[in-house]
């Protein structure tokens, strides 16, 4: 992902986030456009396209801090391990010092409520991550039927007619 993020700011032409992150507006315009069967071509990414990657990227940082973190909470290993370490997702800061009790089976069970919600979150995130994939594929097929154009050879290429 950090190479991606990187590749976004000096890649080439077509790769550079400013090439293809799209106003809101031309994104519903082009998706309406491809539902109609009369959408633009684009050399680089299409509206659809430039946001999949922006959603790629986000859904697998989500995915990766979460795991980082979960792992954090197994083995302390995690490389997040000192700022995460007093995060609690399940009940706010300010109701967990007023209600506070030194018993520690409390804490325990807060900490696996903890735990829980942090699975949760990553199993989500990683789920949501297969789905844009899925989804991009699809997308990557009907943009190619729709306009004749082999993307996939242009994604390894970097490469499309003119």
């Amino acid at each position: 992902m950090l190479i991606r993020v990187v590749w976004g700011f000096v890649g080439t032409k077509y790769a550079r986030f400013r090439d293809f992150v799209y106003s809101p507006s031309a994104l519903l315009a082009y998706a309406r456009d491809m539902l109609a069967g009369k959408s633009k071509r684009y050399l680089g990414h299409n509206p659809l396209g430039g946001m999949m990657i922006i959603a790629l990227l986000l859904s697998l940082l989500a995915a990766s801090v979460t795991g980082l973190v979960l792992q954090g909470a197994k083995e302390g290993t995690e490389p997040l391990a000192a700022i995460t370490a007093n995060i609690s997702l399940s009940v706010p800061a300010a109701i967990t010092m007023a209600v506070a009790d030194d018993d520690d089976n409390e804490d325990r069970e807060e900490n696996e409520d903890d735990d829980e919600t942090w699975k949760e979150l990553h199993e989500f995130f990683a789920n949501l991550s297969l789905l844009l994939v899925a989804l991009h594929i699809a997308g990557v097929i009907v943009g190619s039927l729709v306009h004749r154009e082999n993307l996939v050879r242009a994604m390894f290429t970097g490469r499309k007619p003119v």
